[in-house]
């Protein structure tokens, strides 16, 4: 028996901060988590699986719109035209209901836990071989209460598909699990969604976030796309590999100064860094590391959008979209200095004074509130700071001289 386990697919997800793009490429960008599922599903026709698990979030919203709900339902037709069998749920996003479906009824699709229900569904493939999949469905955004123990008992070949997050000490508002729980069970495969970044809870039993589908900015680094399962029908054993079929990957690169460089070859140094680390179309998060060397015109340069698509020919089919500054030191300040300003920065900058600063810019902006949230912008919101004032205060040394 194969499988192939996806989650996350959001489709409808907007790319922001991509604007600046050319339209072609910002058009491409707009395609990629659909093109990512077509890879998926031509993966799938190509091994002849058996079965494809969607583990939810296949939409932005629970309102997606028409041309995303017939995209996937043409997605879902080519699988089940093909007799393989298609076990979905929705997720924390795509909260809906069947009937807001629009994929056509058939014997190889299975929308399973409707109305958060926990439902156990059995299948045999063409060979004869029974399985079963348990699991359910959001109907509401936010699920508080821990489903594991409304999962009935393994039951020959059992799969649990369930789109949620580890307990936490708050926040637990993604049907919370205990993974030790999750283990108990006892599952032959435990396939998860929610989780974006590709992780393996647990070998034995085998319990799975895929990741999604496609990065949609530079916090989802690295390849995306799905696991691909064989059983062995004679002793169960499930073995499992993840196949990229992401368009378009992101990725990271640090870029460090030690001395001042002109603009020319610091631009040089950039498009070999990022050259050397890309491969096929790559998006580049460039951090440039010892930014206290960079005039304050570089750095107005280097904060430019317009200005990075000087590198594109260079970079060509890679793109750079992100840059952040970091300094190693404020080199102007001496010992007594430099602590009395790292206590000043925790005091201005911390995470309730960020807040504070940015209310009028949540209410105006509500992806404004998820930035806030991740600790990473935090980080380089204050990374920004003291390569201001690392560039200000070396121009008040240097005046003084």
């Amino acid at each position: 028996m194969k499988f192939i386990h996806l989650a996350d697919a959001h489709l409808d997800s907007p790319f922001r901060g991509l604007s600046f793009l050319p339209n072609r490429e910002y058009a491409a960008i707009q395609q990629a988590a659909a093109e990512s599922l077509t890879r998926i599903v031509d993966l799938a026709l190509k091994e002849q699986v058996d079965l494809v698990l969607i583990a939810g979030d296949s939409f932005d919203s629970n309102k997606p719109s028409p041309a995303s709900q017939l995209f996937l339902a043409g997605q879902v037709k080519r699988l089940t035209d093909a007799a393989i069998q298609v076990v979905m749920i929705f997720g924390n996003h795509d909260y809906m209901t069947s009937q807001d479906l629009l994929v056509e009824k058939s014997p190889y699709f299975c929308l399973l836990g409707d109305q958060e229900q926990v439902e156990r569904v059995f299948f045999k493939t063409k060979t004869g071989f029974a399985y079963n999949v348990t699991g359910f469905s959001y109907s509401h955004n936010h699920i508080e209460r821990d489903l594991l123990p409304d999962f009935p008992e393994k039951d020959g070949y059992t799969i649990g598909l369930m789109h949620a997050a580890q307990k936490a000490a708050s926040g637990n508002v993604y049907a919370p699990f205990e993974l030790s729980e999750l283990k108990e069970l006892g599952y032959d495969y435990f396939a998860l969604g929610h989780i974006h970044a590709r992780q393996l809870l647990s070998e034995q039993p085998l319990i799975v976030y895929p990741g999604n589908i496609q990065g949609r900015d530079v916090g989802e680094l690295g390849e995306k796309g799905c696991c691909l399962g064989e059983v062995d029908e004679r002793t169960g054993k499930t073995s499992l590999r993840f196949v990229p079929t992401a368009p378009i990957t992101w990725k990271q690169q640090t870029l460090s100064l030690e001395q001042p460089l002109s603009k020319s070859d610091l631009q040089e140094r950039a498009v070999e860094s990022l050259r050397a680390a890309g491969a096929g179309k790559t998006y580049f998060s460039l951090k440039i590391l010892g930014s206290e060397y960079l005039t304050s015109e570089e750095l107005d340069l280097w904060q430019d959008q317009t200005a990075w698509s000087a590198l594109a020919a260079a970079l060509a089919p890679s793109q750079l979209v992100d840059v952040r500054l970091a300094v190693r030191g404020l080199v102007s300040l001496n010992n007594s200095d430099r602590a009395a300003l790292e206590e000043a920065e925790k005091e201005v900058l911390s995470d309730e004074n960020l807040q504070r600063l940015a209310a009028s810019w949540i209410k105006k902006d509500p992806y404004a509130r998820q930035l806030l949230e991740d600790e990473s912008f935090r980080d380089q919101v204050r990374d920004l700071v003291a390569v201001k004032l690392a560039s200000r205060l070396q121009g008040m040394s240097e005046g003084e001289e």
